[in-house]
């Protein structure tokens, strides 16, 4: 006999907060090791390294400047709870992305390292944000509205969209480290392709 399924739970105020800080926190770790390894991942975050890579600019401005057209689109299709959370995990990305490098002195890091663990903690951090309503803005909104509207593995829908942002990896950094960045951006993607499912977890905002 086929079990029920629980009722949906509403999160509540102390959850959400709790769960942003965590989340963000192993987004801008991870982002940290991929840094100071020169590598990318995808969505605003790579936009952003990328162009830290190319001009310089602290990663924290630049992706916090890349997320500010996208809140529209959440506002209009998402909600303004969704939006509220999400404007705030982007400030805290990007200030914990620009303090963490000061109170975590990494010497030296392999990039062979950098990228599976850095997409480990990038992809369980927006699992966190994904399962509380809120992400880390840019492409991921638009990933979340697809499979709320359309079904679409927001997680699968991404890794096509990384991709794209990828392949201009290889123009900025050494092949060796776009390559890596790929592997690393599978092992971010797969985490959240193979665990936000609809129906998986019944908790809401």
């Amino acid at each position: 006999m086929q079990e029920d399924l629980p009722t949906a739970a509403r999160h509540t105020l102390y959850e959400d907060v709790f769960a942003i800080l965590i989340g963000t926190s192993m987004v801008a770790l991870g982002i940290t090791l991929f840094s100071k390894a020169t590598l990318i991942t995808g969505s605003t975050a790579g936009i952003a390294l990328l162009l830290q890579y190319a001009t310089g600019v602290q990663f924290g401005i630049l992706f916090f400047a890349i997320n500010l057209p996208f809140y529209l689109l959440a506002a209009l299709r998402m909600g303004w709870p969704f939006t509220i959370k999400t404007m705030a995990s982007v400030v805290l990305v990007s200030a914990f992305s620009a303090l963490f490098p000061q109170w975590l002195q990494i010497s030296a890091i392999e990039p062979i390292f950098a990228a599976p663990i850095g997409g480990v903690l990038i992809g369980l951090g927006i699992l966190s944000l994904f399962r509380h309503r809120a992400s880390v803005g840019g492409v991921t909104i638009l990933s979340l509205f697809l499979q709320d509207k359309f079904g679409i593995r927001a997680g699968y829908l991404q890794l096509g969209i990384d991709a794209v942002i990828l392949a201009a990896a290889f123009f900025v950094v050494p092949v060796d480290r776009a390559i890596l960045s790929l592997f690393g951006a599978l092992v971010l993607n797969m985490i959240v392709g193979l665990n936000h499912k609809p129906g998986r977890y019944v908790g809401f905002s």
